[in-house]
């Protein structure tokens, strides 16, 4: 079906592609875990569940900088970076306060983006805040590898930050192989910037679960649409792959499981995301 120009369109995700999403699943369910569990990768079933993980850099302080790690993993050959999310019960009053602001991008960090490219101030401003170390370390890493692929993670606000830091290592090293799977992901930006993010190549996918409403925060009346590349799990072993930004159309995508926040549930913000459940009160 055409909407508004786009083609929107529903498949079914095979199990072995949802069973396939697990270790991102997993670094980002880390990045809530204590920073120095996670600093010798001991931070339990997260960290058990992708062996042999190096960390290199960790930072933040779970307040006002978001916890996160920068680590090589060898069984991919790839620099993984995960960010921290937040309370979601707080997260949520944040996202749809009718006070959000949506700003242009630094043009020092993203060199080049159209002035018309505009997002979430909170969310800019937090990415910003450790964008210059992280890319330090992700371009030092890539270089005592040998390898060009940058996987980013992370959960809710982490999601967020996951999402923009895809774009400034994109922007910011040429030639590399960004990945990045995020969880639970608020909206992130306004049209221009979903259709720009959708352009720039970045191997994306935002995973929501069931009933959760942090997806469907802030409003698209407010300004604001996702990119492109949206899988919902509809149940345990049961998800799709909506295409489009934003599938408004067919019934078994976000947006028409949950049309309004009083219509979700903010527990199923935590998971779980084929049986992993994210936030701090998962770590162990």
């Amino acid at each position: 079906m055409v909407v508004d120009g786009r083609l929107l369109d529903v498949t079914s995700v095979p199990a072995s592609t949802l069973a396939g999403y697990a270790p991102y699943t997993q670094f980002a369910r880390a990045a809530y875990c204590d920073t120095n569990k996670v600093a010798t990768w001991s931070c339990g079933g997260a960290c058990d569940a992708v062996g042999g993980f190096e960390v290199s850099l960790t930072g933040g302080d779970g307040n006002g900088i978001q916890l996160y790690f920068v680590g090589y993993w060898p069984q991919e050959n790839a620099v993984v970076v995960s960010h921290q999310g937040t309370d979601p019960t707080q997260f949520l009053s944040v996202l749809t306060d009718i006070n959000i602001l949506l700003d242009p991008l630094d043009s020092n960090l993203f060199p080049g983006v159209p002035s018309n490219v505009l997002v979430h101030s909170g969310f800019m401003n937090a990415q910003a805040t450790t964008a210059v170390p992280i890319l330090e370390e992700v371009r030092r890493l890539m270089s005592a590898h040998g390898t060009n692929k940058v996987v980013t993670t992370g959960h809710s606000l982490g999601g967020a930050i996951s999402m923009l830091d895809a774009m400034y290592f994109k922007l910011n090293i040429p030639g590399a192989n960004i990945i990045s799977r995020t969880y639970g992901l608020p909206r992130v930006g306004n049209p221009e910037f979903a259709s720009y993010f959708d352009g720039l190549g970045i191997d994306f996918v935002r995973i929501n679960n069931e009933k959760d409403v942090i997806p469907i925060v802030p409003g698209r009346g407010l300004g604001f649409r996702h990119a492109s590349g949206e899988i919902h799990i509809l149940g345990p072993g049961r998800a799709v792959s909506c295409s489009g930004q934003d599938n408004e159309v067919d019934a078994e995508c976000q947006i028409s499981s949950v049309p309004d926040i009083f219509s979700g549930s903010i527990l199923d913000h935590l998971g779980p995301y084929e049986g992993i459940s994210t936030g701090t009160i998962f770590c162990n």
